[in-house]
């Protein structure tokens, strides 16, 4: 009877109460992580709902440490489980693909076809000739979301795999960027408007 008793402390003590730790550990850094990108990105209504939840359960994470100070597996769980929270929230906002990015190509070869099928696809492209170090250039500008990205990336490659471009994110875009073109054409044929 003794035996069992000092078999479940052992395995409530260094197995269940350290995964309990490192579970927690994960969620609530998975969420900082998520909320310190959402709120790099401007946004100001779901930062602070996360913030909620990602405190709520580091309490109980560190509540668990403060009863159980004697034993050292609760801090490496502690530990591991920060690191790989770390992780899976950069993973997590990458899926979830929220924002928006500026794009910008230089290229020095003929970049019509480029921005024609861009147009098509419904970006909003700048153009403008520029003087690099080895001769004419010209240089674009469009603005994507960030789940259209890989999209406008493999369209640059595949019209001109020597181009350089650059990608970064956007925190405020002024007016007309959600209603891209093409946005605004499906939504005039919903209406049934005539479309310019």
């Amino acid at each position: 009877m003794d035996f069992n008793i000092a078999h479940d402390t052992i395995v409530w003590s260094y197995i269940i109460i350290p995964f309990l730790i490192f579970s927690a550990r994960i969620i609530d850094v998975t969420i900082g992580t998520v909320k310190i990108i959402l709120i790099s990105k401007g946004m100001k209504i779901l930062p602070p709902l996360l913030g909620f939840f990602e405190v709520l359960i580091w309490l109980l994470a560190i509540g668990q440490i403060m009863q159980n100070l004697t034993n050292p597996v609760n801090y490496l769980a502690y530990a591991l489980g920060f690191a790989i929270g770390t992780y899976v929230g950069i993973h997590v906002e990458a899926k979830l693909a929220m924002g928006i990015s500026l794009v910008r190509v230089i290229t020095s070869r003929e970049g019509h076809e480029l921005v024609k099928h861009l147009r098509e696809n419904g970006n909003i492209i700048t153009s403008i000739n520029a003087q690099g170090n080895h001769g004419d250039v010209i240089v674009l500008f469009t603005v994507v979301k960030r789940k259209n990205l890989k999209d406008t990336i493999n369209t640059i490659k595949k019209f001109n795999p020597n181009a350089f471009y650059t990608v970064e994110d956007v925190g405020f875009v002024s007016h007309g960027f959600s209603l891209s073109i093409r946005h605004r054409k499906r939504l005039w044929d919903r209406i049934g408007l005539k479309r310019k």
